[in-house]
C-alpha cells in the first residue's frame, strides 16, 4: 500500500510549479484570502498545507473517490524567516493580510 511520496524539483521544473501553484491552484481555493504566514521554520523554508490536489488543473480527475492532500515545502537558501517570505513575495506568493 503506498502511503506517500516525496518529489523534488529544480531549476525549470520549479519555478514551472511554483507559478502554476500560485497564479493558477491557489486562487481556486473556495474563499481564498492567502496562504499563511505561520508556515516558516526559522531556517528560511516555507511548508504549505493543501486539502485537496483537485485545485491544480492537471490533477482533476472524476474517476477518484477522493482527495488527497498535499504538502507542499519550499527550501531556500535565505537564513531566516524574514529572507524566506520576502523571496517568496518577490515570486507572488499572496500571504495573509500582506
Amino acid at each position: 500500500m503506498i502511503i506517500g511520496a516525496k518529489v523534488t524539483l529544480r531549476r525549470e521544473r520549479m519555478y514551472e510549479f511554483a507559478d502554476r501553484l500560485i497564479n493558477s491552484a491557489l486562487p481556486r481555493i473556495r474563499d481564498f484570502h492567502g496562504v499563511p504566514k505561520r508556515g516558516f521554520d526559522g531556517r528560511g523554508n516555507y511548508t504549505l498545507g493543501l486539502k485537496e490536489h483537485s485545485i491544480f488543473p492537471e490533477m482533476m480527475d472524476t474517476t477518484v473517490a477522493h482527495d488527497d492532500g498535499i504538502d507542499i515545502t519550499f527550501v531556500t537558501s535565505a537564513r531566516d524567516n524574514n529572507g524566506a517570505r520576502e523571496l517568496l513575495e518577490i515570486l507572488g506568493m499572496p500571504f495573509v493580510g500582506r
